[in-house]
């Protein structure tokens, strides 16, 4: 690595406070604000708005996307269309 142009590396505490979850990793993140961690040091903290605590894919809470819904909604609203091609119709067989 090339000295003197790369940011710190050093521990940050990422806090998800939705989910009132925190975790202390390195990271060139840095913040004025600072927490108290389990070891009694002090790290910086970021806020963060989600998290793997609060991410409804990870907590299972995730809505199923109707795919079969939509794609039966866009035949209605625009169907299948055939027009001028090469043998007086566009688009491949159906």
């Amino acid at each position: 690595m090339k000295p003197g142009i790369h940011p710190p590396y050093s521990p940050v505490v990422f806090r998800d406070r939705a989910a009132g979850f925190a975790f202390l990793t390195r990271s060139t993140a840095t913040s004025d604000k600072t927490v108290e961690w389990e070891d009694g040091r002090t790290y910086p903290v970021v806020d963060v708005e989600i998290s793997s605590a609060s991410h409804p894919f990870y907590t299972g809470t995730a809505r199923v996307l109707d795919t079969a819904g939509r794609v039966e909604r866009f035949e209605r609203r625009y169907g299948h269309r055939r027009g001028n091609g090469a043998n007086g119709e566009r688009g491949g067989p159906r």
